[in-house]
């Protein structure tokens, strides 16, 4: 697919999608969805991705909703509308997704991001989920995602006043793993990837990926015994050697599972 929203690169295991409407702001549009979506299924399907990066061509991650239709941006919603934004959300893949929020991220600018499994964020740049002051809701499951980070308290502070904050604020409420100047979030970013996509392996990432993030789906019983099968999976695998192994001869380990050992059932 030849995307004209958005740029995909792939070095060294490490995919990079990049937001790409530099003079609107990176705004969101119809066409945008439909192309990360794109670009999310062809990373997961894709065995020298070991890790994913979402970040946007400065100055901005992205401005939120293009606002270019004016009053009739919410009012006109194409049949196949789907407030979700994009499909499959982030944590829906088995490989991480790191967010590196390079500039001001409004609406689903932001509430995209809250669908990643971590997230560097600028100290300075703007945050906010304005959606209520627009007349219409907060998005991309944000109802779910945000009390999750950073509890409910603080989640109806964001969505039902729509104000902003910022990345230290972020830092501090938990929201961001780690905030920095603008210019710095991006090169973060790829430096935790390369540390995840070296040392970890990917059928214990993919695994636990996809039990913490059900884990407010099932009760405690119903996690154990999904962490119990996905032992039981994983311990078959030369991983479970080779971590071990490249632990004690103190090397870089050289991993060799594919993804779709995972049974379904066991996730």
């Amino acid at each position: 697919m030849t995307y004209r929203t958005l740029n995909l690169e792939v070095s060294d295991g490490i995919a990079t999608i990049t937001l790409d409407r530099p003079a609107h702001r990176n705004a969101f549009t119809k066409e945008m969805g439909t192309e990360l979506s794109h670009a999310y299924r062809t990373c997961d399907a894709d065995p020298e991705v070991r890790v994913i990066i979402l970040t946007g061509t400065p100055p901005a991650f992205c401005a939120g909703a293009d606002l270019t239709p004016g009053d009739a941006t919410f009012t006109t919603p194409a049949t196949d509308f789907s407030a979700a934004g994009v499909n499959p959300p982030a944590w829906r893949l088995r490989k991480p997704v790191l967010a590196a929020v390079n500039g001001h991220a409004i609406g689903i600018g932001l509430t995209l991001a809250l669908q990643c499994d971590l997230r560097i964020m600028s100290t300075d740049a703007k945050y906010a989920i304005p959606q209520v002051r627009r007349g219409i809701l907060p998005d991309a499951y944000s109802h779910w995602t945000l009390p999750r980070l950073i509890g409910i308290s603080r989640a109806a502070q964001l969505l039902l006043t729509g104000g902003t904050f910022t990345g230290h604020q972020a830092e501090q409420w938990g929201l961001a793993t780690q905030s920095l100047p603008a210019d710095q979030v991006l090169e973060a970013a790829r430096t935790l990837a390369r540390d995840i996509a070296t040392n970890t392996a990917p059928l214990s990432i993919a695994a636990a990926k996809q039990l913490l993030w059900s884990t407010f789906e099932r009760d405690a019983t119903a996690t154990g015994t999904a962490e119990t099968a996905l032992h039981h999976t994983l311990m078959s695998h030369p991983d479970a050697k080779e971590g071990v192994r490249a632990y004690l001869d103190r090397r870089t380990p050289t991993w060799t599972g594919d993804l779709e050992a995972l049974r379904n059932e066991d996730l």
